[in-house]
Order: structure tokens, then C-alpha cells, then sequence
């Protein structure tokens, strides 16, 4: 296993500190996600209706795309891509969410890995390249046009474009799913993130129709629970609470900014987060901790890097400010 944000058991026992004594910022996810109601009795009696009319249209609605697959999280796509693609050359950014490599070694596809800028210069030995725009963890944003101009030059010769939308809700103009009918390009969702619904294990993959069935017919039936389906219809669907929360985390997201820039922490990143790479990244990841507060480190940046995702409410902003300063002061 990988290792990922969110993991409070390896902390609690590396320093010693009880779970539900942490402030957990490692992970990136809204932590004031969606209130999604009771789930009606029949969505757990029931088998999941794999073509749901209510889920699909409100998804497309939502995305402003056509074609789309529900899927158990993107991560299950993640998984699920390697397996109805021939032996491939896949690029990969070298500082990127590790699960997309992984998946690609794991089967039996030969993986590069170089940094953001320099992907152009690869494409034409490249049958798949991926990239999560805005990049997890530095915030990088690809503009659509270059995402274009990119797939382009891959589906000439029957490559792919793989574009990991996790972080992108708050900015929904710059996203790329409606443009996914195009014959190898491919657009991962997910409502784990903006929505903070990262339990529920729903998100949806955008491709061509022949790629979708493909992926279906590989993920096989179900992959969506009644309850999750629930609560992806009703959070899709809530105008209202959608506009709210993207202005909310924006706030959020400057308001972290400027926290951190406050203790000599220059970070960049999206709504969601901020990245920080510096030779004392790792120190300060491990004097946050010994406060109960979890960060993400990166240790494979060079130099290293950590990723601070937003506190929920005023107490826990409070508590980061207060726990920054004694860094200030070292």
C-alpha cells in the first residue's frame, strides 16, 4: 500500500497522541463537506441501480457532460485503466498523486516519470500521459487549451490523455470533462475532495462511449452503493450550497495562504490546499505533530515538501495559527 494523507492510526502511534486529539490537515478534503440526509431505507435493501436515470442526469447536469461512467471513486478508474490498454509508454509527472504510476507498473506498462514542464518534449514517444490538473500536491493548473494541444498530438497515434480532475470543483470553467467525447481523452471526477464525501466512494470517469464500456465491463456491476448514489444526487444537485462552498473554500484557501506566509511558509496551491517545498518542510511536518497536528509530507521532493490542507472551524484555524508561530520563532 501506498502511502496516503488522512492516515491518523500510523500518527497516533509514531507520536504517541490519541486519534481523536488530532487536527488532521493531511488530506485535502473539505472539512465541511456536504450534510447529506438520512439515506432512505430501500437504498440499503436494494442492489445499487447501475443505470440510475436521476444519478446520471443530475452528473451530467452538473459536469456539463454527455458521456460518463459512475465509478467507486476515481480511484477505481485509476485501477481499472492499466487493464484495457495494451502494453503502453506512460509519462507521468515526477511529483504527482503516486496511485496513478503504481496502478500503470503494476500492470506491466513501462512508466516514466518527469517533471510538469517537460512533458511536451516526451509526447512523441508516449502512448498515455497523465497528468491532475490542478496538480496534487504543488496546485500547478494546465490551461485546457495546452490540454488540447497535448491530447491532440497523442490521439494521432491512438495515445491517451488522462487528465485527474480531483481538486478542480472550485474552479469548473477550467475543467475538461465536457470536451471528453474526444476519441482518447479521458477525465477523472470525484466527489471526495470539494464535497467532502471521500467516504462515500463515488466519483465518475468522462471518455468516449466505446472507452466508458470498456471500463465498465472491466469494473463489472455495482460499483456505485444505493446509499452513495444517495448522497451523490443530492450534493450534485444543490445549487445553492455549490456556489456557497466555492466561495467559502476560496476564502479558505487565501486565508491559509496568507497564515502561512505569516510564519515564513511561502506555499502555493489550489482552494483545497497549500504546497510548501523547502529544506525545512520536513522539520516543520514533525513540530506540527508533536502539536497533534497532521500534515502531508512528500519526502520523495527534493528538497522536501508538505502539504497543509484547511482547518474547518475557527478553534482549529486558531490552534494552526498558535502552533505556526513557535515554528516562527525557532
Amino acid at each position: 500500500m501506498l502511502e496516503h494523507g488522512g492516515d491518523l492510526t500510523r500518527a497516533s502511534k509514531e507520536y504517541g497522541i490519541r486519534k481523536e486529539d488530532w487536527l488532521d490537515l493531511s488530506t485535502g478534503i473539505n472539512p465541511l463537506g456536504y450534510p447529506v440526509p438520512a439515506v432512505p431505507a430501500q437504498d440499503w435493501l436494494r442492489l445499487p441501480d447501475d443505470s440510475n436515470p436521476v444519478l446520471l442526469q443530475t452528473a451530467r447536469d452538473y459536469y456539463q457532460a454527455d458521456w460518463l461512467l459512475p465509478v467507486a471513486g476515481s480511484q477505481a478508474a485509476i485501477r481499472a485503466l492499466p487493464r484495457i490498454r495494451p502494453r503502453s509508454r506512460v509519462l507521468v509527472s515526477a511529483l504527482t498523486y503516486n496511485e496513478h504510476a503504481h496502478a500503470w507498473q503494476r500492470g506491466g506498462h513501462a512508466v516514466q516519470a518527469v517533471r510538469m514542464r517537460e512533458c511536451e518534449a516526451h509526447l512523441s514517444q508516449t502512448d498515455v500521459l497523465i497528468v491532475c490538473n490542478p496538480n496534487n500536491p504543488t496546485g500547478e493548473l494546465i490551461e485546457r487549451a495546452q490540454l488540447l494541444e497535448w491530447h491532440a498530438n497523442l490521439a494521432a497515434h491512438g495515445g491517451w490523455l488522462i487528465v485527474d480532475e480531483a481538486f478542480i470543483d472550485a474552479m469548473p470553467e477550467a475543467s475538461a470533462a465536457p470536451l471528453a467525447t474526444r476519441p482518447g481523452l479521458i477525465v477523472l471526477r470525484s466527489l471526495g475532495k470539494f464535497f467532502g464525501l471521500a467516504g462515500a466512494r463515488v466519483g465518475f470517469a468522462f471518455a468516449s462511449a466505446d472507452l466508458l464500456r470498456a471500463l465498465g465491463d472491466e469494473l463489472g456491476p455495482w460499483t456505485v452503493s444505493g446509499p452513495a448514489q444517495f448522497a451523490a444526487c443530492e450534493a450534485l444537485s444543490n445549487r445553492v450550497w455549490r456556489a456557497q462552498t466555492c466561495d467559502a473554500l476560496t476564502r479558505a484557501g487565501q486565508r491559509l495562504n496568507a497564515l502561512l506566509a505569516r510564519a515564513g511558509v511561502g506555499a502555493q496551491g489550489t482552494a483545497l490546499f497549500q504546497w510548501w517545498q523547502d529544506e525545512r518542510a520536513d522539520q516543520l511536518h514533525r513540530e506540527l505533530a508533536r502539536k497533534a497536528i497532521l500534515t502531508r509530507r512528500f519526502q520523495q521532493a527534493k528538497p522536501n515538501g508538505i502539504r497543509f490542507g484547511l482547518p474547518g472551524i475557527e478553534e482549529e484555524w486558531q490552534r494552526l495559527e498558535r502552533a505556526l508561530e513557535g515554528f516562527t520563532k525557532c
